[in-house]
């Protein structure tokens, strides 16, 4: 006769239930943040009236947003200054730069962070009468950053997305962030109090 089986439901039912809930709502939620900060390419990019990049990650960033504006043929290229580490690709051209320059704007957003270039691409875009635009960012980025451009503008926004070499408690780490990041912008929509830029 074989032993006795040991007992396998040590926890209560409730407790068992508990983290089988919380392991799935974890599962769902990883599925849903890969799907929304990971997979986020657009079918196909089209000419838009501006390329801009928004600031950081700018050895990323960059690449992408100059090989749009030069595969697309779109006439200016926008660039988010910042003075900090990761964007000093884009903030030395800024700096080099002669201006006026028909081909290339370089703004600094009031506040370093994404609402501040929202605010900051709604007076562009009214100033300059642009129709569409193209942002390029970071792919964890895109979703964040285009529902807070297109709070504060009636312009077609084209999102397009560079591509981050990030570890996997990076990614996680991006993932919690831009979870908070986009229900702050939905609670908060930024441009609320002002009309969009026509």
């Amino acid at each position: 006769m074989p032993p006795p089986l040991p007992a396998l439901n040590i926890l209560p039912r409730r407790v068992r239930w508990g983290l089988a809930f919380a392991s799935g709502g974890a599962a769902l939620w990883l599925i849903i943040a890969i799907q929304l900060f990971v997979n986020v390419d657009p079918l196909s990019a089209h000419r838009t009236d501006a390329v801009i990049m928004l600031g950081g990650a700018a050895a990323e960033r960059l690449p992408a947003a100059q090989r749009i504006q030069h595969d697309l043929g779109v006439p200016v290229l926008v660039l988010s200054t910042t003075d900090t580490f990761g964007n000093r690709a884009a903030d030395g051209i800024c700096s080099s730069a002669a201006f006026p320059n028909a081909s290339l704007i370089c703004f600094r957003p009031s506040e370093l962070d994404t609402r501040g270039e929202a605010q900051s691409i709604s007076r562009l875009v009214a100033i300059n009468g642009w129709k569409s635009i193209t942002v390029v960012t970071s792919s964890y980025h895109v979703t964040r950053a285009g529902r807070l451009i297109n709070q504060c503008t009636t312009a077609d926004v084209q999102m397009v997305a560079s591509h981050p070499q990030l570890s996997w408690g990076q990614w996680l780490r991006r993932f919690v962030v831009e979870t908070g990041g986009l229900v702050d912008a939905s609670l908060r929509p930024e441009c609320a109090d002002q009309p969009a830029a026509m």
